[in-house]
């Protein structure tokens, strides 16, 4: 009896690696974020891409807000063209990291998503600037 896990062959060794290091060059995860910022080897930008009453009430430390619907060429001159950007959202639930790293991309720059978002990093047991949060507020996306 074949398992659901097995009903489709697995990708040769080959195959399978190129696949997750392709992978690794279009996300990153909390904890790398965070052991970047402890270690002081930030050598991107942070990037809230919610809007700016959910970046308020909370966001992870460090964090710049610029909501994916105002990524533009005119608002992302301001930052070099080598910039590599580290974009997020409310988490797993939303596709506001999605839209932004598309938009990133398609303005010429380097771009990596934060897979979980906020949740993702109050998961790692992160905790986040200004938070709301523990009056009971819920992570908003404001996409």
């Amino acid at each position: 009896m074949t398992s659901h896990v097995s009903r489709y062959a697995a990708a040769d060794a080959v195959t399978a690696y190129a696949y997750f290091r392709a992978k690794l060059g279009f996300e990153t995860d909390c904890q790398d974020v965070h052991d970047s910022q402890q270690d002081g080897s930030v050598d991107f930008v942070l990037v809230d891409a919610r809007g700016p009453n959910a970046f308020a009430a909370a966001h992870v430390p460090g964090a710049i807000n610029i909501p994916h619907r105002e990524m533009n060429a005119e608002r992302m001159a301001a930052f070099a063209a080598d910039t590599l950007f580290v974009v997020y959202c409310a988490g797993p639930h939303c596709n506001g990291a999605n839209q932004a790293a598309m938009k990133l991309a398609q303005l010429g720059f380097a771009v990596k998503e934060m897979i979980g978002g906020i949740t993702g990093w109050l998961d790692d047991g992160f905790t986040l600037t200004e938070s709301r949060l523990n009056t009971g507020e819920k992570i908003a996306c404001e996409c």
